[in-house]
């Protein structure tokens, strides 16, 4: 595995038209589901799900994240790294992240988010348009130091209000098949 993750091959997001047919329809299910993840997460925990923060910051962005948004290349942008919890374990990784420039003039202040779910917020801000969403097999490298080092399946889509565009990725972890009762390869 590379020590820099940005010499890692980036992944090629597919539409679920372009995924293999072979794929269990549970899994196309969780990967292309236009509801909150996090309220079904929270459904699935019965009532017992949580967020960890596990690093916030500016960063420059990711090729594949800077495609996404529109941005050059170089661009910084805020990126918010959590493990969506349920039951205390970690069932979804995710990654979202912002341009700079479009933070500054979107007026979204996400370093106040804490532990709270950046999606809910996205779902409860009717503002926010979403756009389709993409899946992939996500880059071992590209997950924290303590997550499973397999090629896990993620999807993400981006979210626009005004200007502003915020790209939010979540991968599956083990941990959420096992509890959904559902065994995934």
């Amino acid at each position: 595995m590379p020590d820099d993750i940005s010499q890692v091959a980036p992944p090629q997001w597919l539409a679920p038209s372009q995924l293999a047919s072979d794929l269990e329809p549970y899994l196309l299910d969780w990967l292309f589901d236009e509801g909150s993840l996090t309220r079904r997460l929270t459904q699935l925990a019965d009532q017992q799900f949580s967020v960890t923060p596990l690093c916030e910051g500016w960063q420059t962005l990711r090729a594949d994240e800077r495609s996404a948004l529109g941005i050059g290349p170089g661009a910084e942008g805020w990126v918010r790294e959590v493990y969506l919890r349920g039951h205390g374990q970690p069932w979804v990784f995710a990654r979202s992240v912002a341009a700079r420039s479009a933070l500054e003039r979107g007026g979204l202040d996400l370093q106040a988010l804490g532990t709270r779910s950046l999606g809910e917020l996205l779902f409860c801000d009717q503002a926010f348009v979403r756009h389709p969403l993409q899946a992939c097999q996500y880059p071992p490298a590209w997950l924290p130091a303590d997550a499973p080092r397999q090629r896990l399946w993620a999807r993400r889509s981006r979210f626009e209000r005004e200007g502003l565009s915020l790209l939010v990725a979540e991968i599956f972890l083990p941990a959420l098949w096992r509890a959904a009762d559902k065994d995934v390869r």
